[in-house]
């Protein structure tokens, strides 16, 4: 069962500017899924997002709105920096977060509002834990070009408007930030049916206490990350090996009880939400390549379930 998320993922293509309105909470309110999710891809957290939406809306209201020929471009260039400027004072908090840091994830239901395949696989990759989590590593500059042009499509010479720097030094960028990107990115399956599949199978065999199961699901160099920010029990560095990962997920789930399982659609794939007294506990995603788990994505930190606190 899929659902919405208050987290519009956004479109990677078409870029009208849209006519100015009389009525300025309209048009902002037009633009808002897209200012969010631009801003959820740059940051990595709703809330992160929605306070940069925010500021942005107090700006629009300040504006003096007939010099603005497009707002959408308009409120995308506002957002983009103010993502800039809150990224980097983030950048700081991470460097002492306790343990692997992971994206808040997100509900989404791409599989079932887009119906190109190759439109599908672009938008889900811009949003998937694992593409955030290489996002990590740029330079909040890179990072805004790569978001901007990679997920949304935006003209160079557009973002070179939005980021005040020349349209040379922005491909120059572009291709940097895309270079670093393509290096680190792990080639994931995206056969969301074959995801689901196999995501079937792992919860059967984890609860199940079945070592011997699991372990046939994973490659032999796989990796487990899990985030619990000091805040929920999760392993505190990356665990590595797949005899290692098997014995602690049946360890974890032969001691649970009274847990609820969901299998639903987050940051653009298959996923499981774990629910403890109809309370989120825990996000579980796999990364699959060639038909075996090759990473496996726990989210746990309470301040990054709330997003799907309203399944």
């Amino acid at each position: 069962m899929t659902h919405r998320s208050r987290l519009d993922t956004g479109s990677p293509v078409g870029w009208d500017g849209g006519v100015v309105s009389e009525f300025p909470t309209d048009v902002f309110e037009e633009h808002r899924p897209v200012l969010v999710a631009v801003a959820y891809r740059m940051l990595g957290r709703v809330a992160d997002a929605e306070d940069v939406v925010q500021d942005a809306w107090l700006r629009w209201t300040a504006r003096e709105r007939e010099q603005v020929a497009e707002p959408r471009a308009y409120l995308v260039r506002i957002t983009t920096r103010l993502a800039i400027d809150r990224l980097r004072q983030i950048q700081t908090r991470r460097e002492s977060y306790v343990g692997p840091w992971l994206p808040e994830p997100i509900v989404t239901d791409i599989g079932h509002t887009i119906p190109d395949p190759a439109e599908r696989t672009v938008l889900a990759e811009s949003v998937s834990l694992a593409v955030l989590v290489v996002l990590e590593s740029l330079s909040p500059l890179e990072r805004a070009v790569f978001v901007l042009r990679e997920a949304f499509g935006l003209p160079y010479g557009e973002i070179a408007a939005a980021l005040e720097r020349s349209e040379a030094a922005v491909r120059q960028l572009a291709g940097r930030a895309r270079r670093h990107v393509e290096e680190r990115r792990p080639r994931y399956d995206v056969d969301p049916d074959a995801c689901r599949e196999l995501t079937e199978r792992f919860l059967a065999a984890a609860t199940g206490g079945d070592l011997k199961g699991v372990l046939a699901l994973l490659a032999e160099d796989a990796r487990l990350s899990g985030d619990g920010g000091g805040l929920s029990k999760a392993p505190p560095r990356i665990m590595y090996s797949a005899d290692k990962i098997a014995r602690f997920l049946c360890a974890v789930s032969g001691s649970a009880s009274g847990l609820e399982y969901r299998l639903t659609e987050i940051n653009g794939a298959p996923a499981l939400l774990v629910l403890s007294d109809g309370k989120p506990d825990t996000v579980l995603q796999l990364g699959i390549v060639d038909g075996r788990i090759q990473c496996v994505y726990i989210v746990r930190n309470p301040d990054k379930l709330i997003g799907v606190t309203s399944m």
